[in-house]
């Protein structure tokens, strides 16, 4: 573990001086920021409009390093959600961001509560609105611009990729789980700066938590500087007295110090002293005036400029680096310090004074550095410097429609999806070379299998295949540069954040790539936060939870997913979808991935099974006209399977996925009882409840009312919905015409047995669909 020591502040060089005036003044603009949109626009509901001038107080200098002094266009920096008003102060002095905009944090077409890449006016990188989540995007950014860059020579460089992060965002798992993948340690590229001001939302946080922070990123191969004490403080430390000063305040509880701060500065040497203290400390800190030593023990590293820039500079570039940065939380404000003040507000006094401090005035809050100042020509340049130019696009090729597979023989869809990249990547090779697919351990029970063998796994270098001379492996696992795989440890988080930033490569570095993951179905309800943080962040990409449902029946209760059917059709910005045949997941995946790494785009959610199905059962069109109908309707929703007129049905059986083959055969069972009963096969209940919803609005387009195809208005009938998840996925067909409704479905946690007898128990066998609907009809 690294500890830098500050070095005599009598060397500090004029620049410094200069950072420390835009650092007042990123202050003032930030805490104005805040106060601007608590008590300076009406609020006719009451609700609290809130923000963070504490926690953004402590950030300054640490960001003001950064920005005028150490940044270049091509770095990416995450900065931790409480921060936001110092992130658009700095903009804004960087002429990146309007004046009109600092008066309207988190009103309607403002500045976002959070930081928010795709919805605030001015740079944002990461958005950080999910505490350990978006500190973690930056290091799956590194990840994915490592593997553009080794796939395509005109992927544009970039630079590091900067977190920073509050000490209590470290309590997140998120950040454990990306920290201890073993890939992460060769990212020279990464640095991490925690804004250790020891304090959380509602307490101190214990000094022996930061210590054992600290081993444990030096456990994973981190680089760890620790910055704990500013120049001036340090000069104090080699005066005679000063090792026992030091020893005095290291030892301190984090409450003990922090309570030095909000006492009045003559009781500050007394408290430091205490019963135990010498002589020689009794001289030290008397020889101060109670300013000086008030000023002394604030000047902690975090807030010292200087030692911060020197410090960027003995930055390991062979591996990731993390600063832990002690700060004061609310630095320089009046509430700076006290354990209460995160979501603290200055009142108008403490504006007033803490403009006049700061060298601003309250009537007119946002005003610049005078122009021809040091500090203007400062901003001025460095604005320039920070400029990006726009993001280049590389043209890609076009996902085609169809691949031509004949699918004969029974199979499940799980089966079917290795069957498909396999596939894809002969009938398509150019935009099939814009394919990654991961996985979190599990691509060979995933059936990634054959496109691995075909691909490669991908490594930031080659490695040698010690078992490539072993004629029994069926699963080749060739590490290689050039690999269109990524395997990562069983941490679906991790997993998932790293798709998020795949997919959005495309808008980052203009390299457009389609990033396909496959994780145990019961495990997306874990995978979720991250994953729907992605999708608002701008990746798109593709998720396939497989095996999926009661259908994997010996497995038992744990892995067998049940609402995730309506988790993914409730998810915005994603499709959800759930094939049961070869050709409709052909169809569906196409239409998937011509969605993802392109403006306007959309991620996707499939749901496979592991049941071989038999694909006659389709009963696909022979005449390539209605066949082509059958295709779009599948990637519209759903497509009726039955060719009898629907007036003549007295029930309709909607199924899908992989219970398709009961819902058939119980429309062969009430056809036997003279019944006729009409099938439906939805390949996305999402895509069919989107039309539902939308049916007769305003703006809709030819293809969007499958709906009214799937059930006509002219033709109603009850309906039996089936599916292997919770009913209530399909429960608003009901409002289609009118129906009368019987929706089937698992409501409770499975057990291991075979398939037969789950279908049976969690009542959606043949059986079961039957009776259903014989007791709508009245039979």
């Amino acid at each position: 573990m690294t500890q830098t020591s500050p070095s005599n502040a009598s060397g500090e060089s004029t620049d410094t001086d200069l950072l420390r005036q835009v650092a007042e003044r990123a202050r003032w603009i930030s805490t104005a920021i805040v106060d601007a949109a608590n008590r300076g626009r009406p609020n006719e509901s009451g609700v609290k409009v809130g923000g963070h001038q504490a926690s953004s107080a402590s950030m300054v200098e640490i960001m003001v390093s950064l920005w005028f002094s150490e940044l270049t266009s091509i770095d990416r920096v995450s900065v931790k959600p409480h921060a936001s008003p110092v992130l658009h102060a700095i903009n804004y002095l960087l002429g990146d961001l309007d004046e009109k905009y600092l008066s309207t944090l988190r009103a309607k077409g403002g500045l976002q509560s959070y930081p928010s890449r795709r919805k605030d006016p001015d740079t944002v990188d990461f958005s950080t609105g999910s505490v350990g989540i978006g500190a973690t995007a930056a290091l799956w950014a590194a990840m994915s611009h490592r593997y553009v860059s080794s796939h395509f020579a005109t992927a544009p460089p970039a630079g590091r990729f900067v977190s920073l992060l509050g000490d209590a965002e470290l309590d997140e798992g998120a950040i454990w789980e990306a920290v201890a993948d073993p890939s992460v340690a060769r990212l020279g590229e990464l640095l991490w700066i925690v804004d250790l001001n020891r304090q959380s939302l509602d307490r101190v946080v214990p000094d022996v938590q930061i210590h054992r922070l600290m081993g444990m990123f030096e456990a994973a191969g981190w680089q760890v500087i620790t910055l704990k004490w500013g120049r001036a403080i340090a000069e104090l430390f080699g005066r005679p007295g000063g090792d026992e000063l030091r020893r005095r305040l290291e030892d301190m509880p984090n409450e003990e110090y922090q309570r030095l701060l909000r006492v009045d500065s003559s009781e500050i040497a007394d408290r430091i002293i205490g019963p135990n203290g010498s002589e020689q400390l009794r001289g030290l800190l008397v020889s101060l005036s109670a300013a000086e030593l008030a000023h002394a023990v604030r000047d902690l590293g975090g807030h010292d400029i200087g030692l911060l820039l020197d410090t960027y500079r003995t930055v390991d570039s062979t591996r990731p680096t993390i600063i832990f940065a002690y700060t004061v939380k609310g630095r320089g404000l009046p509430t700076e310090g006290h354990p209460n003040n995160h979501s603290a507000l200055l009142t108008g006094e403490q504006m007033l004074e803490l403009a006049r401090v700061s060298g601003a005035d309250v009537d007119h809050p946002w005003a610049r550095f005078a122009a021809g100042s040091p500090a203007a020509r400062l901003c001025d340049a460095r604005g320039s410097d920070m400029a990006r130019a726009p993001v280049v696009t590389q043209p890609t090729g076009q996902v085609p429609v169809r691949l031509g597979r004949s699918h004969k023989a029974p199979v499940s869809t799980q089966a079917a999806l290795g069957r498909f990249l396999a596939d894809f990547k002969r009938s398509a090779p150019e935009i099939a070379a814009r394919v990654v697919t991961c996985s979190p351990d599990v691509a060979s029970s995933t059936n990634l299998g054959g496109w691995i063998n075909k691909t490669g796994v991908w490594s930031v270098q080659d490695r040698l295949d010690w078992f490539a001379d072993d004629t029994e492996r069926v699963l080749k696992w060739s590490e290689v540069t050039s690999g269109q795989h990524i395997e990562l440890g069983i941490a679906e988080v991790n997993l998932v954040s790293l798709l998020g930033e795949l997919g959005a490569t495309w808008s980052r570095w203009g390299e457009r790539l389609i990033p396909i993951a496959t994780l145990y179905d019961p495990f997306v309800s874990r995978a979720l936060e991250p994953w729907s943080y992605g999708i608002y962040s701008g990746g798109q990409s593709i998720i396939i939870g497989t095996p999926s449902g009661v259908t994997l029946a010996p497995e038992g209760g744990a892995h067998q997913s049940i609402t995730t059917p309506s988790i993914g059709l409730e998810q915005p910005e994603c499709i959800a979808w759930e094939p049961v045949f070869a050709q409709d997941l052909e169809w569906c995946m196409l239409a998937a991935m011509a969605q993802v790494g392109i403006q306007g785009g959309t991620s996707s959610y499939f749901r496979l099974s592991t049941r071989p199905v038999d694909q006659a059962l389709a009963s696909l069109p022979e005449d390539d006209v209605m066949l082509e109908r059958r295709r779009r309707q599948a990637v519209a929703g759903g497509y009726r399977i039955t060719t009898h007129d629907p007036a003549d049905e007295q029930v309709t059986l909607v199924g899908v996925g992989a219970i398709l083959p009961e819902v058939i055969a119980a429309a062969d069972a009430l056809a036997d009882q003279g019944i006729t009963a009409g099938v439906v096969c939805l390949t996305s209940p999402d895509l069919v409840f989107r039309s539902f919803n939308q049916r007769g609005s305003i703006g809709q387009t030819r293809g969007d009312d499958i709906i009214s195809t799937l059930f006509p208005a002219s033709c109603p009938a009850p309906l039996v919905t089936v599916l292997d998840g919770h009913p209530h996925t399909l429960s608003f067909l009901a409002g289609a015409r009118g129906d009368r409704i019987r929706c089937l479905g698992v409501t409770d946690f499975g057990q291991s047995t075979g398939l037969e007898d789950a279908y049976r128990l969690h009542g959606i066998d043949t059986g079961a669909i039957a009776d259903a609907a014989l007791t709508l009809i009245g039979r």
